[in-house]
């Protein structure tokens, strides 16, 4: 079953009146590009956080976010009056200085200053007991993030086989064409050679010229391989995730042989044909982008 690196995941924890919510989310991405953003209490748990992603998610661009609410404890937060009334003095001189009218209200404008008030999950050491409890959060939203990415990869999976099922379909139905097609070939070169009757031809030769020219045109390799792409497609996304990468390559491959017959295809209804395989497969291509 393959993964999608798509997914999302949020859990919290309860600790001593905090709320700890950890969220994360996931999109595609060639390689694991991780950005955090952490409560200052945890950022000395930044590497093993980092740690824990990278193992179970892989590949991906992911975004982390770990922040802390006060649930219970004191109405009023921490405000360092010492440094409110220094910003206030401060202020009134400039105001005095400038001829710049006081604010109304000095209450808003104080408490917007840097560091007038202090959050206590800035200033409270981290203990081994409430990172116990974060990190069963971190888990449980990296836990709900891979669940995500399960649904999506069954999902892709699923569509995956409808279109090389569709395209199958196509290619079988090349054959009634491919066959008509010879005969209207060696049909036109005789035709064209008989409308010229001074023109004297060996009949041997033009039995190998021909021979030679339809199979030149001859698909049955193209389809031989175009199968066997399509058959290789499907086993290697039972062999489980981390297969995107290989999923492309095989995508690339069946392109070149939907080409390839294209390019031989001199008939109008197997040129549409090549032109509807062309479209599903870039539907798969499209798709493959978002397989871990």
């Amino acid at each position: 079953m393959i993964l999608s690196m798509t997914g999302y995941g949020k859990a919290s924890a309860e600790y001593q009146g905090k709320k700890i919510t950890a969220e994360i989310r996931s999109l595609n991405s060639k390689a694991l590009d991780l950005s955090t953003r952490l409560a200052p209490a945890y950022r000395e748990k930044e590497m093993e956080i980092r740690g824990m992603i990278a193992q179970a998610l892989e590949r991906g661009k992911v975004e982390f976010n770990l922040w802390i609410e006060q649930t219970e404890g004191p109405a009023e937060l921490p405000i360092n009056a010492v440094l409110a009334e220094a910003y206030h003095r401060q202020i009134q001189g400039i105001c005095q200085q400038y001829g710049i009218p006081e604010p109304a209200d000095w209450m808003p404008c104080l408490l917007r200053m840097p560091d007038v008030m202090a959050r206590t999950q800035e200033v409270a050491e981290l203990t081994a007991e409430e990172w116990d409890a974060a990190k069963q959060a971190v888990a449980q939203a990296i836990g709900q993030l891979m669940d995500f990415r399960t649904q999506e990869g069954a999902a892709l999976q699923s569509k995956f086989c409808e279109k090389l099922d569709n395209i199958a379909r196509l290619l079988e139905s090349i054959a009634p064409y491919e066959q008509e097609r010879v005969q209207k070939i060696r049909q036109r070169i005789v035709e064209g050679l008989q409308s010229i009757p001074e023109v004297e031809y060996d009949r041997n030769r033009l039995e190998q010229e021909m021979i030679y020219y339809i199979e030149k045109l001859d698909i049955s390799e193209e389809k031989q391989r175009l199968s066997n792409h399509l058959a290789y497609f499907r086993q290697t996304m039972d062999e489980g995730h981390g297969q995107g990468k290989k999923l492309g390559f095989i995508a690339q491959e069946m392109g070149r042989e939907i080409n390839t017959t294209g390019s031989k295809s001199n008939q109008a209804e197997m040129q549409n044909i090549v032109v509807r395989m062309k479209d599903e497969l870039e539907q798969i291509k499209e798709q493959i982008l978002n397989v871990m």
